[in-house]
């Protein structure tokens, strides 16, 4: 639903408060804010069309179990699928334990509605040498020499430190050269360190000798083809042209690369917390992901091999 659809200025105004303080003491990015935005109106819009009338703050703290498995099997009826519905609870129940707290009700109807189950995605990384292959097919199909090795320099960053493609374009000339260990900030502010491998920190220095734009303390680290700052498509863009001339899947993105930095430490005895400290994970399941990843591969190899009566 549209959030034009009878939503009180109350409800908004509550909507509106509860996301300024997501952002004022989580730091949640702007992205995150905005899913959460779309998310929490169409759930207001539901309950207004629900009940067949505006649906005003107060009225929000009289949400019933009943009303909740309404919106839920309405989103299913509509096509949401049941990981994009369980993001969605998700939200729902975040701005219900702020409100809660703001007005003084209990909330125990929404927050103890159970989310849907659904499979979750396993982290798809790229092996070690389509990891290498990449970084070489990226340096040499640009037009410009200085975009290859800006792409290559991107792409080694990322399977070399496990960053996000949004922390590596995030750099600043001030980040150059790079020093033995980078202070990263992450997902919500959250900093942490991360080393440089000699190889990163090479790749960046050739590119930085190639790049016609000046590289300063209050510039970025990567520029554009028109000399300004690196945006994310550029690189996505690099990654689908070299993987297309590899003959990877569709699966080896920018951020395979980062699948790859962990799930590669965590074949070669890597430490789970030290890993999770590295990504810059805020939950440890979130990194124990990847260890269901090796379990799925000594599970192929084992049904490719092992013997059958």
């Amino acid at each position: 639903m549209s959030d034009g659809i009878m939503i009180s200025e109350g409800a908004r105004d509550a909507l509106t408060g509860w996301l300024a303080h997501m952002v004022a003491l989580d730091g949640v990015a702007d992205n995150t804010t905005e899913a959460y935005r779309r998310d929490v109106t169409s759930f207001l819009a539901f309950l207004s069309a629900h009940h067949g009338t505006s649906h005003g703050r107060t009225a929000l703290a009289h949400v019933t179990l009943s009303d909740m498995r309404a919106w839920m099997a309405n989103e299913r009826a509509s096509g949401l699928s049941a990981r994009s519905l369980a993001r969605a609870l998700s939200a729902v129940k975040s701005f219900y334990r702020w409100l809660s707290d703001q007005d003084g009700f209990d909330a125990t109807p929404v927050l103890m509605t159970r989310s849907p189950k659904y499979t979750k995605k396993l982290p798809r990384p790229v092996s070690p040498d389509a990891a290498t292959d990449v970084i070489a097919t990226t340096e040499t199909q640009a037009r410009d020499g200085w975009i290859g090795a800006r792409d290559a320099a991107v792409v080694t960053l990322l399977y070399g430190c496990g960053l996000r493609i949004s922390e590596a374009l995030g750099l600043t000339g001030a980040d150059h050269p790079l020093p033995d260990v980078l202070r990263i900030t992450g997902k919500g502010g959250k900093e942490r360190l991360v080393p440089v491998l000699p190889a990163a920190r090479d790749a960046i220095a050739v590119y930085a000798q190639l790049c016609p734009y000046p590289i300063q303390a209050d510039t970025p680290l990567f520029y554009g083809a028109r000399g300004k700052a690196l945006g994310p498509r550029a690189v996505q863009k690099a990654m689908e042209t070299a993987r297309l001339q590899l003959g990877l899947p569709a699966t080896a993105t920018p951020h395979a690369l980062r699948h790859s930095f962990a799930t590669h430490l965590l074949n070669a005895g890597g430490d789970l917390r030290a890993i999770q400290e590295l990504l810059g994970h805020a939950s440890l399941s979130t990194t124990q992901a990847y260890t269901a990843v090796d379990t799925a591969r000594l599970m192929e190899v084992y049904e490719k091999t092992h013997p059958r009566a």
